[in-house]
C-alpha cells in the first residue's frame, strides 16, 4: 500500500521524497488500516458477549453517537451522529456495545443507507428485541469538498424494525426524543 500512496503523490504532482512527505505513505497506510478495521470484527459476537436478562420492556435509547465512516464511491469521509433505540424482549445489551457496533460498520467503505440498515439488522439479530430504530444524520465530504459543493448539507436515514415500524406511536416517541439532536 505504501508504494501505491507514493504513486498517488507522484500522480497529483508531488515529490514523495520531499521532507514533509517522507513518512506520508506509512501514515496513510496506518490510517486506512484503522478506518477499515471493521471488516475484521463481528458485531453480532460483540453484542452477544454483553446480553443480560431483564424485565425491562420500555424503550432504551442511546443518542448522539458520533460516527466517522468512508464513502465507498469517493473514499471521502462521512461524519455524523447515530441515534439507536430498542425495546427489550427479556434481554438488554451493555450500553457501550451499541457505539461499538456502529464503529464496526462505520469502519468499512459505506453508503449511509446501508450503514443504517446494517446497524439495525445486527441489533435485531443479536438482541432479538421487540423492535429497533436507527437514525443517522451525517455530512458527506463527497458532497461538500467536490461535486455539488453543498457545505453543511446533511443526509438523514432511518431503519425501523418490529414495533418501531408497526406502531406509529412508538416510532413517534422515538423521533420526538431524538429530534433535539438534529442540526438546526
Amino acid at each position: 500500500m505504501e508504494d501505491s500512496i507514493r504513486k498517488v503523490l507522484e500522480h497529483i504532482g508531488e515529490d514523495p521524497s520531499r521532507e514533509g512527505l517522507l513518512d506520508t505513505p506509512k501514515r496513510v497506510t496506518k490510517a486506512w488500516e484503522f478506518m477499515c478495521s471493521g471488516y475484521d470484527q463481528d458485531p453480532i459476537e460483540i453484542m452477544r458477549k454483553a446480553l443480560f436478562t431483564s424485565t425491562n420492556d420500555e424503550m432504551v435509547i442511546v443518542k448522539d453517537i458520533e460516527l466517522y465512516s468512508t464513502c465507498e464511491h469517493h473514499m471521502l469521509p462521512i461524519i455524523g451522529k447515530a441515534h439507536v433505540a430498542y425495546i427489550p424482549n427479556g434481554k438488554v445489551i451493555g450500553l457501550s456495545k451499541i457505539p461499538r457496533v456502529i464503529d464496526v460498520f462505520s469502519r468499512r467503505l459505506q453508503i449511509q443507507e446501508q450503514l443504517t440498515e446494517q446497524i439495525a439488522d445486527a441489533i435485531n439479530e443479536a438482541v432479538n428485541p421487540q423492535g429497533v430504530a436507527v437514525v443517522i444524520d451525517a455530512r458527506h465530504m463527497c458532497m461538500e469538498m467536490r461535486g455539488v459543493q453543498k457545505i453543511c448539507s446533511t443526509t438523514v436515514t432511518s431503519a425501523l424494525r418490529g414495533v418501531f415500524k408497526e406502531n406509529k406511536k412508538t416510532k413517534d416517541e422515538f423521533m420526538s426524543i431524538i429530534s433535539s439532536s438534529f442540526r438546526k
